[in-house]
């Protein structure tokens, strides 16, 4: 056996893609720096977690973090998939901050991938569970995922800072994903979302509701938001309240956003009495939900400014063929991507502003990564 020859990154920004790009691309990573000059240096729990999530649905991956956990080695593996998984997220971040790393490996791994994941399903930091079923596994579709063995079911809710959550999720193998000419926003013909309340009163729902809709009805009538009232062992161990929100174009494009309300958590994992007791009233909740919504609708683009990181990573590692996509602004996050793309997988997007519609457009040739590890029937 030879030497492995590691890359060599520093610092914690990026964490997530890094740790993507290298299982996808086989690259043994080093990463030196994280945090080292903060009062709390190295990897957080949730990076951790994340980690521990990677040994689960890959064979052979190595890791190694340092004492101060200011330091670490990752292996990547054979990214094997499997049925009947589990694996606790803890409560140092929402669920939705490990599905997204999760959905893209997962397509490539060897078998279908079904796993249960256990923390906090709505907080401020990440999008909500509700957001990846309604906006996310939808955006799969245009890059030829097939909807078959796709899915992810709410068991019960989370919130912040004890979490309790859990959620059911499937990702079905996939050979290839398919380039795509996604430059047609088209026009918003409906808006869906839904609210969630555990341990307060269901009243708190309807409150963000009406006031939601007393924004969207100026300007569409098909607006419908559903309710989803946990209670009892599905409602998680600590009171929440939250709302999803998605608008539908004629184009087939997903425009979401969300936030969710509750006794947030420290970093050292205490609750701030201060914070305990002034949470958003419901009825502000539903009106800055509606216009940041509106806000995304406005920058243009098939897809909000969350999603960007990952419309980029699908359309790096697409067949070798040329892909066109449409975005607003282009997020810190998106800018992060593009370079981790660039530094992992040698693909490189030409950018060009539209100044007509204030958007921009990327163009770049996938790589043409293919899953070696799925058996061939």
């Amino acid at each position: 056996m030879g030497k492995t020859t590691y890359k060599r990154l520093k610092g914690s920004q990026s964490f997530r893609q890094r740790l993507v790009l290298a299982t996808l691309a086989n690259t043994p990573v080093l990463i030196e720096d994280i945090r080292s000059e903060e009062t709390w240096p190295g990897l957080r729990p949730h990076e951790v977690s994340l980690l521990r999530l990677l040994e689960k649905v890959c064979d052979d991956c190595v890791v190694e973090i340092n004492e101060t956990g200011s330091k670490m080695k990752y292996k990547p593996g054979t990214v094997m998939g499997g049925r009947n998984l589990v694996h606790d997220c803890g409560v140092s971040r929402s669920i939705g901050y490990f599905l997204e790393p999760l959905i893209v490996i997962g397509l490539f791994a060897k078998k279908p991938i079904s796993i249960m994941l256990k923390g906090i399903t709505n907080d401020f930091k990440d999008p909500c569970v509700d957001t990846f079923r309604s906006t996310t596994l939808p955006m799969l579709k245009r890059f030829g995922v097939p909807s078959e063995g796709l899915g992810l079911k709410i068991e019960s809710r989370g919130s912040p800072p004890h979490g309790g959550g859990q959620v059911f999720v499937t990702i079905p193998v996939i050979d290839k994903l398919t380039a795509v000419n996604w430059l047609d926003e088209g026009m918003v013909k409906r808006i869906r979302g839904v609210t969630y309340s555990t341990r307060v009163s269901s009243q708190f729902e309807n409150t963000m509701i009406h006031a939601a809709r007393g924004i969207f009805n100026r300007l569409l009538p098909d607006v419908h938001i559903f309710t989803d009232h946990k209670a009892g062992p599905h409602a998680g161990k600590s009171p929440g309240y939250g709302i999803s929100l998605v608008a539908e174009t004629t184009s087939g494009c997903f425009i979401s956003a969300d936030t969710a309300v509750s006794h947030a958590q420290g970093e050292a994992g205490e609750i701030d009495n201060d914070e305990k007791e002034e949470l958003t009233p419901p009825e502000n909740v539903g009106e800055e939900i509606a216009s940041f919504l509106l806000e995304e609708i406005q920058k243009g683009g098939v897809v909000d400014s969350t999603h960007q990181g990952l419309l980029f990573l699908l359309c790096a590692l697409c067949e070798p063929d040329v892909s066109k996509v449409r975005v607003g602004k282009l997020s810190p996050y998106g800018i992060e991507t593009l370079r981790s793309i660039r530094d992992f997988l040698g693909v490189t997007f030409d950018i060009r502003p539209d100044p007509s519609t204030g958007t921009v457009i990327l163009r770049c040739v996938g790589c043409g990564y293919k899953n070696l590890a799925r058996k061939v029937s």
